[in-house]
């Protein structure tokens, strides 16, 4: 199918889930599952078109620096939910005051850690998927989820990695087939053409060690191998990426069931 972004001023990776194909033939509800990146300073438009959506919670999974550089907007009526997913493979470094800085730090351990980006992000996945703390905030968010009655909204910073990852377990949940929950993947980087050409332009102009920016360029990708090894790395561990979530995020066959009866509806 051809993933679509909801139209919103100063948001460009953000998406409603609804109208993918789901279990049994039924699609996914309009309006009740929404992915995004950071909602900073936004316009006054954007606010009234997710208020319209019947918005009301917001998740965000950045790290507390992440939230005090770029705060969320916040939309009266709606409540937030600060869930903080570590967005690197190295842990510690999550305590730098400074995102720029983070990944600064964090391209020149790459090179003698993980050998190339690409190992670096499928590296990066795992951990947030498999290590202690992390999972403790994704069974949280689980819940969440499962037990929402309105429209729900979860983000990171660009809507890439993190809240790549909890919207693949979350369509893995409802059904959707494999190659749907890559293409919706991979879409990231087309609703972010523009910011990534400038953010590259900026790394092109940047005083950085040739080396370092190739591993910062290929950082910035949403490349389907990263999903797909990721989900490989599931299936080794649990069988498949519903098992995963019964094993590690503690999602009952009820709470399947009760989220394909919220969240799925007949195709028309």
């Amino acid at each position: 199918m051809h993933i679509k972004r909801l139209q919103l001023k100063k948001l460009f990776n953000t998406r409603d889930l609804g109208g993918m194909p789901a279990a049994d033939g039924r699609v996914i509800r309009h309006g009740r599952l929404i992915r995004s990146g950071k909602l900073y300073k936004l316009p006054d438009e954007t606010v009234e078109k997710l208020k319209a959506l019947n918005l009301k919670t917001v998740v965000d999974l950045r790290i507390f620096t992440e939230c005090e550089e770029y705060p969320d907007t916040v939309i009266e009526g709606v409540e937030y939910i600060h869930l903080p997913l570590l967005c690197t493979a190295t842990p510690g470094i999550t305590r730098e005051k400074s995102m720029t800085r983070t990944m600064a730090i964090e391209s020149r351990r790459i090179k003698n850690e993980f050998g190339t980006a690409d190992n670096y992000m499928v590296a990066m996945y795992k951990m947030v998927l498999f290590s202690e703390e992390p999972v403790a905030l994704l069974k949280k968010l689980m819940r969440l989820i499962i037990e929402n009655d309105g429209c729900i909204l979860w983000h990171c910073s660009g809507g890439k990695d993190r809240a790549g990852l909890v919207t693949m377990l979350v369509e893995s949940l409802l059904g959707v087939d494999e190659k749907i929950i890559v293409e919706d993947y991979v879409a990231s980087h087309r609703f972010q053409r523009r910011k990534f050409f400038w953010n590259r332009f900026g790394l092109v102009i940047a005083p950085l060690v040739r080396r370092f920016k190739k591993i910062l360029f290929g950082m910035m990708a949403a490349k389907p191998r990263y999903i797909t090894e990721t989900m490989n790395e599931i299936k080794a561990k649990h069988g498949s990426v519903i098992n995963y979530c019964k094993e590690m995020l503690d999602v009952t066959d009820e709470d399947i069931a009760l989220m394909r009866e919220k969240y799925l509806e007949p195709a028309k």
